[in-house]
């Protein structure tokens, strides 16, 4: 597990290029930061809880200057009117006026900077229809893998509930989070690995990359920002919608659309009790 721990910006010349640090908050959501390392600033990535993220900038020596929100639950946005409170001025991105203290609407592609890094929206409807991940990259440091805060549309091996969309959506959302580089780190909105783990192995109980994944998950109390894109294409059973196993474990008929066979597996997921 040692090489998906390096991912973590372990290199000095990564450190000094951009910084994400996961923040747990409630009982198992992620709110993160957003360091760009040559300026000191940054951006709180779904600040629930503001005083834990205002410790955690304070620690680090950075400065709170944005706040980006991934969809409107209020257990993502709902800190967003105190962060605000706080932080007079700081720009609120956000997908929808459903969020609270929102100054800057974005969409589908639409592009901001936070000093030297990239932030570039991703429109992910199913979860809810204002879910946008953000995909971020350093334009500096290009060899930087870049990272992407996908709220509750991609978990580790995993993905969130359809509840203002269908199947079709999801199958549509995690899809375009495939096309980003296979490098690509995932920081999620909570942390649901050990169960969506034992989901999967009833699903692919013969795929081997659940069992790399199984380890991390017994080494990590916190499996945030140590996986990536590609590693999900491997062991989410959500974004291998035509793997003939998968398929036969949902018992769909062989030529089932992709939708069905996400509606099937969010049905079985929704029910899991393991």
């Amino acid at each position: 597990m040692q090489t998906i721990q390096r991912r973590a910006f372990s290199s000095t010349s990564i450190r000094r290029a951009m910084k994400i640090v996961p923040v747990p908050v409630r009982q198992d959501n992620y709110a993160y930061l957003l360091i760009d390392e040559t300026s000191k600033k940054a951006a709180a990535v779904d600040p629930f809880d503001v005083d834990k993220v205002v410790a955690a900038a304070e620690n680090l020596g950075v400065q709170l200057v944005a706040g980006i929100t991934t969809h409107h639950h209020f257990d993502h946005s709902g800190g967003n009117k105190e962060f605000v409170s706080r932080f007079p001025g700081v720009p609120i991105y956000g997908g929808s006026d459903k969020i609270p203290a929102l100054t800057n609407l974005v969409k589908d592609q639409d592009e901001f900077t936070l000093g030297d890094i990239h932030v570039k929206c991703l429109a992910t409807p199913c979860h809810t229809q204002d879910s946008i991940c953000y995909h971020v990259t350093h334009a500096v440091n290009k060899g930087h893998p870049g990272g992407v805060f996908t709220g509750d549309t991609l978990f580790i091996a995993g993905c969130g509930r359809f509840f203002e969309g269908v199947g079709a959506e999801m199958d549509a959302a995690l899809s375009y989070l495939g096309t980003l580089p296979s490098s690509t780190i995932v920081y999620n909105g909570h942390e649901y690995t050990d169960g969506n783990v034992a989901f999967a192995k009833t699903i692919e109980p013969e795929n081997k990359a659940l069992a790399k994944l199984d380890e991390l998950v017994k080494n990590n109390k916190s499996t945030a920002g140590l996986t990536t894109i590609g590693e999900e294409k491997e062991w989410n059973v959500f974004m291998r919608l035509s793997n003939a196993t998968v398929r036969k474990s949902v018992e769909v008929s062989p030529d089932a659309s992709a939708s069905a066979v996400m509606d099937a597996l969010r049905e079985r997921k929704n029910n899991f009790r393991g």
